[in-house]
């Protein structure tokens, strides 16, 4: 390749990012702009139309991916963006929403929202960045921060219980459950590839520590050294038991698929609900938004 066509090559990705906004805002060594990479890489890899798929964040660092990917996309208020993604697909069932945000956002400020669309099994793809802490607001402690790691509102350690997140998302009823760090490139890529092209609650977690935050207060080092770290203390084992997938601080990090199956999507219930009480003349929900 010529020097001066090497120099008009676009980045593979470019189209899908919103270029006018880059640079972003994320801290150097953070590990949310490798999964919005495969998130992307994932999008170029599947057969959806792209004019039918839509991206739903809340708030904090993971909650700004919405305003980077080139994609219909909705920035919505602390620990609602799943709300407003059932929302979307209830009004527009042949929509695929992904809804990216970080740990205090869906599953600290949200949890709720995030066990009850779980058990509904709502047709979401959900993408979880758990970086341990508040990031974006001061680094308080989070619903996944592990014990005895120092926080802002925990100089002394933390001494609170932390969410396992495959196993919360299991409990709750989802249909399909991984967890990979941000090193894990292609892996995470893989994985949503797979939830794109599923049916059902979906949930993928990437673990990526705030590299400004956590690890200062913690001394863990900084940048790649310590996305390195967790990338070289992971263990894969896919189908593991998710009762047994807590986070440590500093221990080993089990990764992988924990779960697949197939189960009736909220949307595929109440319509056969309401068939069966209504007669079959009854008209699918959401089917005239799309026509």
């Amino acid at each position: 390749m010529k020097e001066e066509d090497r120099l008009e090559e676009k980045n593979p990705i470019e189209g899908l990012l919103r270029m006018d906004r880059i640079p972003h805002i994320w801290c150097p060594g953070c590990g949310i702009g490798t999964v919005v990479t495969s998130f992307a890489d994932a999008l170029k890899k599947t057969d959806l139309d792209l004019d039918k798929v839509a991206v739903v964040s809340g708030i904090g660092c993971t909650g700004r991916v919405a305003g980077y990917i080139k994609l219909d996309s909705f920035h919505t208020t602390h620990g609602r963006a799943i709300p407003y993604a059932t929302g979307l697909k209830l009004a527009s069932p042949g929509t695929k929403v992904v809804v990216f945000s970080g740990d205090g956002d869906l599953t600290g400020i949200g949890g709720n929202h995030f066990i009850h669309a779980a058990r509904r099994n709502m047709d979401l793809v959900v993408i979880c960045v758990n970086n341990f802490n508040y990031a974006m607001t001061g680094g308080q402690v989070a619903s996944t921060t592990p014990k005895t790691a120092n926080a802002s509102t925990a100089p002394y350690g933390n001494f609170e219980g932390a969410f396992s997140l495959p196993y919360l998302a299991d409990a709750a009823g989802a249909t399909y459950v991984a967890r990979w760090t941000a090193l894990h490139l292609r892996r995470v890529s893989k994985s949503i590839e797979e939830a794109l092209n599923r049916k059902g609650f979906s949930f993928i977690e990437v673990i990526t520590p705030c590299v400004t935050l956590y690890a200062r207060r913690n001394r863990l080092g900084s940048g790649l050294n310590l996305l390195k770290y967790y990338y070289d203390k992971s263990e894969i084992r896919h189908g593991a038991d998710t009762r047994d997938l807590e986070i440590t601080f500093q221990g080993k990090l089990t990764v992988g698929k924990f779960i697949e199956r197939e189960r009736e999507t909220f949307l595929d219930a109440m319509n056969s609900h309401l068939s069966h009480v209504l007669g079959d003349d009854y008209q699918l929900y959401g089917r005239c938004f799309d026509d």
